[in-house]
């Protein structure tokens, strides 16, 4: 059974490429939020596996978003994504319990190996 995967970044090009690159592989897609309001009713309507959240988005960014995500689903899985990825970036994610930050562009094989380390654990 493949894995679910909500993906919340305003930019089409990156739905895209995860979408393309994703579905050669065990994951589906089943939805795209442009925002982080549209985002956490998806995350409540679809429950993914997976969440793939962009930190830099308009209204709620992705720091608050990913905040009010793991509130509702405390183990939930979430790779963010940024093409911040300094080291206050880092460090803020980190307080917010998350181990994954991907820096765009995206590289497709260090995503994908660290979508498959983040739903190992």
């Amino acid at each position: 059974m493949s894995k679910t995967i909500l993906i919340i970044d305003d930019s089409p090009f990156i739905k895209r490429q995860i979408t393309e690159l994703t579905q050669k592989h065990d994951y589906t897609v089943m939805g795209h939020a442009v925002n982080g309001e549209e985002g956490i009713r998806m995350f409540t309507e679809i429950k993914p596996d997976l969440t793939i959240l962009d930190i830099v988005m308009p209204g709620i960014d992705g720091m608050e978003t990913a905040s009010v995500l793991l509130q509702e689903e405390p183990g939930a899985k979430i790779l963010m994504l940024s093409s911040i990825c300094d080291a206050d970036t880092i460090d803020e994610v980190k307080s917010l319990g998350l181990k994954y930050l991907i820096p765009k562009p995206i590289e497709p094989e260090l995503l994908l190996a660290t979508m498959e380390m983040l739903m190992k654990n």
